[in-house]
């Protein structure tokens, strides 16, 4: 079991950025594939960024593509969310989660689940 405490969440403008990092307790970390999934209210959780052990395989949704970014630095235990242009439309708690090695962009295959973390975007 992976231990995720997620932070960086924040109020922002639209257009503006904000980073989130998700730290994992497990010394193992390096051989986890971490995902970013975010729910908004009413909504249903949804993908968002999705990296592999190595690092040398990240997926987005389309909604993102091209404004977040997905990075680990596994000598800290940290996965991080780079998001830039945000917009309204992103407002949502973020979820960091993982699974052993292999990235998925489905939220029922991660077994870890952080806290979450608030993002709002104002217009």
């Amino acid at each position: 079991q992976v231990q995720l405490v997620e932070s960086g969440g924040g109020l922002v403008q639209a257009g503006g950025s904000l980073r989130l990092s998700c730290a994992a307790s497990r010394r193992t970390f390096s051989s986890y594939a971490m995902g970013w999934f975010r729910q908004a209210p009413g909504k249903e959780r949804e993908f968002v960024a999705s990296i592999d052990w190595s690092g040398s395989k990240t997926y987005y949704a389309d909604s993102v593509k091209g404004r977040f970014t997905i990075s680990r630095d596994n000598a800290k235990n940290t996965v991080y969310l780079q998001m830039n242009s945000l917009k309204p439309e992103d407002t949502a708690v973020y979820y960091c989660a993982a699974r052993p090695f292999r990235a998925t962009t489905n939220h029922g295959d991660y077994d870890d689940w952080g806290q979450g973390a608030q993002v709002t975007v104002s217009s």
